[in-house]
């Protein structure tokens, strides 16, 4: 299939379908003209990287781990290894410190906003 039909079926854009080609998240063949072709097996890689990067992991972490990834019924999933492991442990990390730094905004907002 064709970058387009890719792109439909599994609700990405065709740019963003390069993007994942320029990082080696993607490799498609490439017919005598040139064109890129995508098999069946495309869609659920597709859908992995789309997992992974809506669970905040960059793209160069998923090139590492893409091949940890598996998609069943239940969606994608992980195979995890002690590197992986402390991947996801480190990006928790800071989403926590993230979290803190926005309580303590929104405190320092609503203190400003309660004061007369």
């Amino acid at each position: 299939m064709r970058i387009s039909q890719l792109a439909e079926l599994t609700g990405v854009t065709a740019r963003a379908l390069r993007h994942y080609e320029d990082r080696m998240l993607l490799v498609p063949e490439r017919d005598h003209n040139g064109y890129r072709v995508y098999t069946d097996s495309d869609i659920a890689r597709v859908a992995q990287i789309k997992t992974m990067i809506a669970a905040g992991l960059g793209t160069e972490t998923i090139r590492r781990y893409l091949d940890c990834a598996r998609s069943g019924e239940h969606g994608v999933s992980l195979d995890m290894c002690p590197d992986l492991r402390a991947e996801l442990d480190a990006l928790a990390r800071r989403l926590d410190a993230k979290e803190a730094s926005l309580r303590e905004t929104r405190q320092r907002l609503s203190a400003l906003a309660s004061a007369r």
